[in-house]
């Protein structure tokens, strides 16, 4: 049985679609400005940056809330 989540605004969105966007909208040195992490600002890759995020609970959170912020408050969050 699939579970709805009409209120979340990630639903249905990766967090590699997510860093994408961040990343293409910020740039690398903006986005580790806006969440200070080593890996945005020391030799980022989208790669090692997913790594970090999908072990580290408190690093994605501040990603997922700086991604609604930016996108999904203004409805244009969801690019498939």
């Amino acid at each position: 049985m699939s579970e709805q989540q009409p209120k979340n605004p990630l639903h249905g969105i990766t967090l590699k679609q997510i860093l994408s966007q961040l990343v293409d909208h910020y740039g690398w040195q903006k986005l580790a400005a806006k969440v200070p992490i080593n890996c945005f600002s020391k030799n980022p890759t989208l790669n090692s940056s997913l790594k970090l995020l999908r072990k580290t609970p408190w690093a994605r959170e501040k990603v997922e809330r700086l991604y609604i912020a930016t996108f999904a408050a203004a409805g244009r969050g969801k690019k498939r």
